[in-house]
């Protein structure tokens, strides 16, 4: 009788210990779904993708009636660029880092000449695995000091989405009273936009 409330208590512990091992944690270090979404977007580098506004859009956005195109256009093993053309405004590029704790998202906003705008490098980190298709981005605590210093006090609460699928690549900003999206067609590349401004 001993011996096999002995040998219970050992497959009760070994459940519990493979359990604990198959459980990801929250903030887990270069999961597998965060390296597969990465590389779906770096497999697409040196391309170029027409997009549409698929929700939230107004006139008076910046973005309706233009010609909305993004750009895989830097690519290294930790890093990718993807500058997002609004018409003739060459200002925004995504920048997507891979970091000891997941993926990290920053918009770089420069001026024509270069030069940096107030609101730059704001963005988030993911909070959990995501999946390989979608990655979501909080917004972080250096990006809210950043808004409520240039009187946006309405993005203090951002969540960046992108989502990529077969056919589509998904940008996604969403706030109370704001759920905006720009939905780029994959299977048709077009042709290549200017250098962004900053870049070379």
């Amino acid at each position: 009788m001993a011996k096999t409330s002995t040998l219970r208590g050992y497959f009760t512990r070994a459940l519990v210990c493979s359990a604990a091992l198959i459980a990801v944690p929250s903030n887990a270090a270069n999961s597998v779904q965060h390296q597969q979404f990465f590389e779906s977007i770096a497999k697409l580098c040196g391309q170029a993708f027409a997009g549409k506004i698929t929700a939230g859009g107004s006139e008076d956005d910046g973005f309706s009636g233009k010609a909305l195109i993004m750009h895989v256009r830097e690519c290294t093993d930790t890093e990718l660029k993807v500058p997002f053309h609004v018409g003739e405004d060459h200002s925004r590029t995504w920048v997507i880092t891979q970091t000891d704790t997941g993926l990290r998202l920053k918009h770089d906003h420069r001026h024509k000449d270069g030069s940096e705008d107030k609101v730059t490098m704001y963005g988030g980190d993911t909070r959990d695995v995501g999946t390989a298709n979608m990655q979501s981005f909080p917004v972080d605590d250096e990006s809210i000091v950043n808004f409520k210093q240039n009187g946006l006090d309405q993005s203090v609460t951002n969540v960046w989405q992108m989502m990529i699928e077969a056919h589509t690549f998904t940008y996604r900003l969403m706030r109370e009273n704001r759920d905006f999206r720009v939905e780029f067609d994959l299977t048709k590349p077009v042709a290549l936009p200017p250098v962004p401004w900053g870049h070379e």
